[in-house]
């Protein structure tokens, strides 16, 4: 357990805190694993490309929609390195299409030079059926034009016109991006640093839009970090609010989770709705938990509470929904929670059998994906969660 000699910081109005004792949990329960990826689970890849970070096209009340027959999908993409953590040097959003199991290439989501930033990083989108817009929210890294890349991250939001009218989808007449709101730089980090090391970067991305059924609100909520912290793990999963349904201005809230001094990334965070309970739920990786804390593994985590701004539960206790197998704790990452809880992700180092990369360097091109995760499903219920099938 970490030997915490600096408290937590805790801002008021967080409504969640990840602690210690949660994540010791972890390692005296069952650990839900999710089942081994072998090569017949391999989708077939995008020719030159690698791919990462997936998010559907949704409706506003979270529910996925359907489009020429299946689901479109945003996924970071990025032709092939030799080393893969290249590949978030040079991210663009792509489109894809999935339909009757096969995934379709629809290209960039937006025009070259059109995005504010140096590459695009993850967020989330929305449909209105009657319009035919979709609203995507995204990170931009860095700014366009730079002459060195930097790990300085905005919220950005454009709105463009689906056109079903080609042999697959594509989405026209793109408005201006427009930032969506800025770090206090108070509470949350400002990020915008020039560089940052895997596990040490700080956060300010990640955007995933909800809207509360209760009373019809707009929200987004984001990966943070938190600014006054004494803890190099200083984690979060910040909140804004919008102010009208033209989702025009926002309104940036206290976090709605700490984990500082616990975890310094909290990826791709989102919220999820089922059976009148609400459920915060994020991805991280075991080598980003504060250095002298018996870390979790790879994995999905989360928590449910009976309203928006209620108190959070850990789910199952520790926050642990589901993590890679142990023996290949690598191979998976980046999880998305749909409508109908079914769960997707892209596959990340699989097939290591207990190796290593750093002993087996041969391997780090090799034994990469880069490709869609198979889908699997979780059941939610009060503050347990359950890995149901593959």
């Amino acid at each position: 357990m970490l030997k915490q000699t600096m408290p937590q910081t805790v801002p008021a109005g967080t409504r969640a805190v990840w602690t210690a004792e949660h994540v010791a949990k972890i390692h005296v329960t069952d650990v839900p694993r999710i089942p081994v990826i072998g090569p017949a689970d391999l989708q077939p890849g995008l020719p030159g490309l690698d791919i990462w970070d997936m998010w559907p096209l949704n409706l506003r009340d979270g529910s996925t929609a359907a489009i020429a027959g299946g689901v479109l999908w945003f996924a970071l993409a990025a032709p092939i390195q030799p080393d893969p953590i290249m590949r978030h040097g040079f991210a663009r959003i792509r489109l894809l299409l999935q339909r009757d199991r096969k995934w379709f290439d629809c290209g960039d989501a937006m025009p070259d030079g059109f995005a504010p930033g140096s590459r695009d990083w993850s967020g989330s989108a929305i449909y209105d059926f009657l319009t035919r817009d979709i609203t995507l929210f995204f990170t931009a890294a860095g700014r366009r034009g730079e002459e060195k890349l930097t790990v300085e991250q905005r919220l950005f939001q454009t709105t463009g016109t689906l056109d079903l009218g080609a042999p697959l989808p594509v989405i026209r007449n793109w408005v201006t991006p427009r930032e969506m709101f800025v770090s206090d730089d108070n509470i949350y980090m400002l990020v915008n640093h020039a560089e940052g090391l895997p596990g040490k970067l700080k956060a300010f991305r990640d955007p995933a839009y909800f809207r509360d059924p209760a009373d019809g609100k707009n929200y987004v909520v984001f990966a943070a970090s938190l600014k006054n912290s004494p803890h190099e793990a200083n984690g979060a999963v910040g909140i804004a609010r919008a102010s009208d349904d033209t989702l025009a201005h926002w309104e940036l809230l206290p976090p709605l989770l700490s984990a500082d001094g616990i975890n310094n990334e909290l990826e791709r965070p989102q919220l999820v709705y089922a059976k009148g309970i609400y459920y915060v739920v994020w991805s991280t990786q075991s080598h980003v938990f504060a250095e002298g804390l018996e870390a979790g593994p790879t994995g999905m985590y989360g928590m449910s509470a009976p309203s928006l701004f209620g108190d959070y539960t850990p789910l199952n206790g520790s926050g642990l929904v589901v993590a890679n197998p142990a023996a290949e704790p690598l191979q998976a990452y980046s999880w998305c929670v749909l409508g109908d809880l079914s769960v997707t992700s892209f596959v990340d180092y699989w097939g290591m059998a207990g190796r290593t990369l750093a002993e087996h360097p041969d391997l780090v091109r090799r034994q990469f994906g880069g490709v869609p995760a198979p889908f699997f499903k979780i059941a939610l219920n009060g503050n347990q969660a359950y890995l149901v099938t593959r």
